[in-house]
C-alpha cells in the first residue's frame, strides 16, 4: 500500500501526478487513470485540485469520473471480478453467471466483499464476444464462463 494511501495525503500526491502529466493534450483521462494506478480509486478530495490545475469547473471532472466505469470512488478489494453485460454475453447466458456471482460473493455490482477479497464490477465488453459469456479476474480474462467455472474463480479470488 502508498504511504499516501495509508496517511490519507491523496491532494500532495495527485498534485505531483497532475503536474507530470498536464502537459499532455487532453491531460484529464490520462490523470485519472494515473491517480487511480497510484490510489486503487480516485478520492473526492483530489477531484478540486484536478479542476483547479486544469481550468476545469469541478462538475466537468466529477462529470468525467462518473462517465467512465473505470473509474472508481472507494478502494477495490484484493481482487475485481468484471463480469461481460454486452449484448453477445447476454445472448450466451451472462445474467446466470451475474445472478451466480451476486451469490457466491453476497454482493452486487460496484460492491466489495465484507473480507476486502473481491469487488464485482460490470464491464461492457472484454473482446471475447466469440467466447460469450466472458469474465475477467484481475488481469485473467475467461471464455465460456458457465456456473461451474464462475465457482472456481470466486474460490481463486476468495484465497
Amino acid at each position: 500500500m502508498n504511504v499516501h494511501v495509508a496517511t490519507g495525503g491523496y491532494a500532495e500526491r495527485a498534485l505531483s501526478i497532475i503536474h507530470d502529466l498536464k502537459h499532455l493534450e487532453g491531460p484529464m483521462l490520462p490523470i485519472l487513470h494515473a491517480i487511480q494506478h497510484e490510489f486503487g480509486f480516485v478520492p473526492e478530495e483530489v477531484k478540486p485540485v484536478l479542476a483547479r490545475e486544469l481550468n476545469l469547473s469541478r462538475a466537468e471532472v466529477h462529470g468525467v469520473v462518473t462517465f467512465y466505469h473505470d473509474f472508481r470512488d472507494a478502494p477495490a478489494g484484493r481482487h475485481v471480478l468484471k463480469i461481460c453485460r454486452a449484448e453477445a454475453c447476454q445472448a450466451m447466458g451472462a445474467e446466470r453467471v451475474v445472478d451466480q456471482a451476486r451469490q457466491l460473493l453476497g454482493i452486487d455490482f460496484h460492491q466489495t466483499t465484507l473480507d476486502g477479497a473481491v469487488t464485482l464490477e460490470p464491464v461492457f465488453c472484454l473482446g471475447l464476444c466469440a467466447c460469450a459469456p466472458a469474465a475477467m479476474l484481475d488481469d485473467e480474462v475467461y471464455g465460456r464462463v458457465d456456473e461451474h467455472c464462475l465457482t472456481e474463480i470466486v474460490a481463486e479470488a476468495r484465497r
